[in-house]
C-alpha cells in the first residue's frame, strides 16, 4: 500500500536557473546537480528538477508548501522583490500566495493544513460538499 508522497519531479528548461530559484528564493536544500537534473529537499519533501521541454497546463494543478503565519509577509515581499509572478488571488481559508517558478509551474505557500480547511468548510461548505 502507498504510504505517502515520495518525491516530486518537475520539468525545467534550465537546471541552473531553477536550482537558484528553489534554493535562494524558496529555501530548498541542494543535494546533487548534474547536466540533466538536480535533487533538493525541503523538510521531508524530495524534489527532482529534470531537464526537459516544459508544457504547463491551464488547469488548477499546483504544488502547495506550508509556511508559518509569522513568515508569510516577509515571504511575499521576497517573492515580489525577486520579480516572481503571482498567478492567482487567494479565495480560500488561511493565508496563501500563489506564484510561478521560472518554468511556469504553479506553486503555493499556504498557512494552514487539512484540519483548518475542513473546519472552515464545515462552517461554509462548497456547493455539493459532503464530509466523511
Amino acid at each position: 500500500m502507498l504510504k505517502n508522497l515520495n518525491h516530486l519531479t518537475l520539468a525545467t528548461s534550465d537546471i541552473s536557473r531553477s536550482l537558484q530559484f528553489y534554493v535562494e528564493i524558496l529555501g530548498f536544500i541542494p543535494h546533487a546537480q548534474w547536466d540533466q537534473g538536480a535533487y533538493l529537499s525541503l523538510g521531508q519533501l524530495w524534489l527532482c528538477l529534470s531537464k526537459d521541454s516544459v508544457d504547463t497546463k491551464r488547469d488548477y494543478t499546483h504544488y502547495a508548501f506550508t509556511i508559518g503565519i509569522q513568515d508569510f509577509t516577509d515571504f511575499i515581499l521576497k517573492l515580489r522583490q525577486a520579480g516572481v509572478v503571482e498567478w492567482k488571488e487567494n479565495r480560500s481559508e488561511g493565508e496563501s500566495v500563489y506564484f510561478l517558478d521560472p518554468d511556469g509551474h504553479k506553486l503555493e505557500a499556504h498557512c494552514g493544513d487539512l484540519q483548518s480547511r475542513l473546519q472552515a468548510c464545515r462552517q461554509n461548505p462548497y456547493q455539493g460538499m459532503k464530509f466523511f
